[in-house]
């Protein structure tokens, strides 16, 4: 890309590709999400959509014994996940393929958990909830971060920014009851703290905004992409309080 003015999509992949996640997240509360699961050892088959580079992945794979398969539609993505399932020496067992959250390699009700951070937005809460079902065992889990708002005040500019950004934001509660309307029993929903936004996400990013801009100077494609990314770092500072990510764990009736 040194040679070439960068596509958003480039920088969007140069932005995050180093950065150990590619969203708001953290260890803990991905182990806090897998605490309200049954027995972990009867869970053989897991696929982790939208995995990114893969950092829950590989938390996955250190609370559960059987097969896990990150898919993503970005291959350089799935080239760190492999790369660091083999170095942490579980690529027997671990890995990652390029594909689509909307159209699954899987045979149906083949998998006992599937998991989801900082994706299913992409294609719409209801529908990924609604697909994905249909490749789950029965009584097997799904395990999600969806953007919401956590307080009954929507501000408009959040509501535009997130609109503009292909996604919408509904309540926790209206969330948990297309949860059930799509055929999963409700087992818990919690939002994820401050910390996963500002110092798992937004602080590694920003240092990579400022190499970006010493690496590509007075390119307007950059400079625009840079202002976006520091434009929603702004918006959390001053709105954070109103929406957030939260985690919905169901199982399949």
């Amino acid at each position: 890309m040194e040679n070439k003015q960068p596509s958003i999509i480039d920088l969007l992949i140069e932005t995050h590709v180093g950065l150990e996640r590619q969203g708001p997240g953290s260890t803990e509360t991905t182990c806090k999400a897998l605490g309200f699961l049954g027995n972990l050892e009867q869970i053989s088959n897991t696929a982790d959509l939208g995995c990114g580079s893969g950092p829950q992945t590989m938390e996955l794979a250190r609370h559960l014994s059987g097969s896990i398969v990150g898919l993503d539609m970005f291959s350089d993505f799935i080239g760190v996940l492999n790369e660091n399932a083999d170095k942490q020496g579980v690529g027997d067992r671990v890995r990652g393929i390029v594909g689509s959250m909307d159209d699954l390699p899987f045979e149906e009700e083949s998998l006992d958990l599937i998991w989801s951070e900082g994706a299913i937005d992409n294609i719409g809460f209801e529908k990924g909830l609604a697909h994905w079902r249909g490749f789950l065992k029965k009584g097997g889990y799904l395990a999600v971060t969806c953007p919401s708002w956590l307080t009954a005040e929507h501000p408009a500019v959040i509501e535009g920014f997130w609109s503009d950004a292909g996604s919408g934001l509904d309540s926790v509660e209206h969330n948990v009851a297309i949860l059930q309307a799509c055929g999963y029993r409700f087992i818990a929903s919690f939002a994820l703290p401050e910390y996963c936004w500002t110092e798992k996400y937004f602080v590694p990013r920003e240092a990579v905004l400022e190499e970006l801009l010493k690496k590509y100077p007075d390119d307007e494609t950059v400079e625009a992409f840079v202002a976006e990314n520091r434009y929603e770092v702004d918006l959390y500072s001053k709105y954070g309080q109103h929406y957030g990510y939260v985690f919905y764990i169901g199982q399949k009736l």
